[in-house]
């Protein structure tokens, strides 16, 4: 993803070429290939299909024009799929942002509960021993009835 990140696009007798930091020239290999079928010296891969078969029976300058042609088509698709190269990297950046503020929050929701806890067994216990008191109370209140009947 850095790798494409760094690709520019730049332009080539009206054609987007996209080079990265390599250097490699995309002008440099269509001037090559193109002084090979100016002479006549047809490019090593003939059966790669890159120039249908009836390429053979072209000019040199229909070649080079279907070639140009069949280059700007390819550099669309690799300008589209870098294109969506980045969208998924931002979508990606964007959700690694939301898992890890999703994890804070989860960590601090739960500190809370524990403090809650924690709490709630305190409270409980007062609860308990409030009772025990109130049950002596009673007892003593009910004594004292007793006593003054």
């Amino acid at each position: 993803s850095s790798k494409i990140r760094n690709m520019e696009v730049q332009s080539a007798d009206g054609v987007a070429v996209l080079e990265d930091c390599i250097g490699f020239s995309l002008t440099k290999t269509i001037s090559k290939v193109e002084e090979k079928l100016k002479k006549g010296v047809l490019p090593d891969c003939q059966d790669d299909d890159i120039i249908p078969r009836v390429g053979n029976e072209m000019g040199t300058e229909a070649q080079i024009r279907f070639l140009k042609a069949k280059l700007r088509v390819t550099q669309e698709d690799l300008a589209n799929v870098v294109f969506e190269c980045r969208k998924k990297d931002d979508e990606n950046q964007n959700l690694e942002t939301r898992l890890k503020d999703t994890e804070e929050e989860n960590t601090r929701l739960q500190r809370t509960i524990s403090l809650q806890q924690s709490q709630t067994e305190k409270y409980k216990m007062l609860s308990q021993e409030a009772n025990k008191k109130n049950e002596g109370l009673q007892q003593e209140v009910t004594a004292l009835e007793k006593v003054l009947q």
